[in-house]
């Protein structure tokens, strides 16, 4: 049984005590305004809609939506595991958040509900983060630029489609993302046992047919690294006038050809001891390609020796030198939204046996990954605005309150020590509708 108070040492001249007796105390109080950001834009509600149901209608505690913001908010405040749940579903917090006053679904139905996804399941997904995409835009945009990589999922059981991987020197999945700025597309599991562009190009194919229906006058780019350069991906974006901006792996026929250039970069930096560099575009054809294409180099000469680096255009840009360190290396910001997706939305938790599963956790990852990214719409102008979810968890959600139900009302008692009093309040008025 537990003691009614528990003795601390004391502090000066004064007792310091301690009991259970405080309430219900949350953590998580910042999950309200994922609530908000979720009612405003429909995001569990229309996801909802494409999750099958096999459940006895007679039988049902917890609805689609219930369960899907359950997982998808737990994922948001940090919590990666379904057996984080038996103890969540107690939460006011949360429960608040899910439009529930009663306790919310343990482990054992939210994993049920992961086993349902299927295919065309996740197919729907996708179409949703596609057309939420489009509604963010008041009007089409002159360009876009789509970004293509590939990362590794480690796995460590006997999953379905896992496979070794010799350069990453482990088991794991494939997943394929694509970004258009923030903008998550597509989070696509993939086995490891395959080219890192395997399913690009389908991809990108129905993504342009999609993009197009609404934007038909909108410039489309391809960007991706050295990985997705294939003859036959560039024929097709020649053919349908999609824009191309792609690394080019280096070779001695490349580096030959760039000699001249990079013997006046070498020179400059034999002269002042510093490191040196400079942007040189020719015409290239590769044995498999069809055609010459554009290519621009950026060389570099320092203490290590040269360092070319290539990339293969659709058009050069008038300044060389901005098409290569802002058109093609700008792509390196999409790293930082991959590492938010695995690391601080845990979409690297894929440790179910079924394929289908692990690509719907993936999926779920990349909803609470959409509703940061609302809220961050909010944020634009302040010094949250640029912040990993890592820091916008800790700021946002991760606040202590006690919180008091009544029949007429909820009362949320946050912290009178937090430090973003003003900027909560100000998200508040923004967010919950008039």
């Amino acid at each position: 049984m537990l003691p009614e108070k528990l003795h601390f040492s004391p502090l000066s001249r004064r007792l310091v005590e301690a009991s259970f007796t405080g309430g219900h105390i949350t953590s998580d109080a910042g999950l309200l305004l994922l609530r908000e950001v979720d009612r405003q834009h429909g995001l569990t509600r229309r996801l909802a809609k494409i999750v099958p149901d096999r459940r006895d209608p007679g039988r049902v505690q917890h609805g689609l939506q219930t369960l899907l913001a359950q997982r998808i908010y737990a994922l948001a405040a940090g919590y990666e595991d379904l057996n984080d749940h038996d103890g969540l579903r107690h939460d006011y917090a949360l429960q608040t958040a899910v439009n529930r006053l009663q306790p919310l679904a343990g482990k054992s139905t939210l994993g049920r509900l992961e086993q349902q996804a299927d295919r065309e399941t996740v197919v729907q997904a996708h179409r949703l983060l596609w057309e939420h995409f489009i509604a963010q835009h008041d009007q089409a945009p002159a360009e876009i630029v789509l970004d293509f990589d590939a990362t590794d999922v480690p796995v460590h059981g006997d999953q379905e489609g896992r496979f070794f991987h010799g350069y990453y020197d482990h088991y794991c999945f494939l997943p394929l993302y694509v970004f258009c700025g923030r903008h998550l597309l597509v989070s696509y599991l993939r086995p490891s046992n395959i080219d890192g562009a395997r399913h690009s190009w389908a991809i990108l194919a129905l993504l342009v047919k999609f993009i197009r229906r609404f934007w038909p006058e909108t410039r489309i780019v391809f960007r991706g690294d050295g990985g997705f350069c294939r003859h036959r991906m560039l024929d097709w974006c020649d053919r349908k006038q999609v824009d191309y901006v792609v690394g080019l792996a280096r070779n001695t026929r490349l580096q030959r050809m760039a000699a001249p250039a990079m013997q006046a970069v070498a020179e400059a930096y034999q002269e002042t001891g510093q490191k040196m560099s400079g942007v040189y575009r020719f015409l290239y054809q590769a044995g498999s390609w069809r055609r010459r294409r554009l290519v621009v180099s950026r060389l570099e000469h320092g203490e290590q020796g040269a360092n070319p680096r290539f990339i293969v255009v659709s058009r050069f840009a008038e300044d060389a030198a901005q098409q290569y360190y802002e058109d093609y290396c700008g792509r390196g910001d999409m790293e930082n939204r991959i590492k938010d997706q695995q690391l601080d939305l845990f979409a690297d938790r894929t440790s179910s046996p079924r394929w289908w599963t692990n690509q719907w956790r993936l999926m779920l990852s990349a909803f609470a990954y959409v509703l940061f990214e609302r809220l961050r719409d909010h944020l634009q102008g302040t010094a949250l605005a640029r912040m990993s979810i890592h820091n916008l968890r800790l700021k946002l959600l991760k606040i202590g309150a006690v919180i008091i139900r009544n029949s007429r009302r909820i009362r949320v008692l946050i912290s009178e020590a937090y430090p973003h009093q003003e900027l909560f309040a100000g998200l508040v008025a923004r967010l919950k509708p008039t």
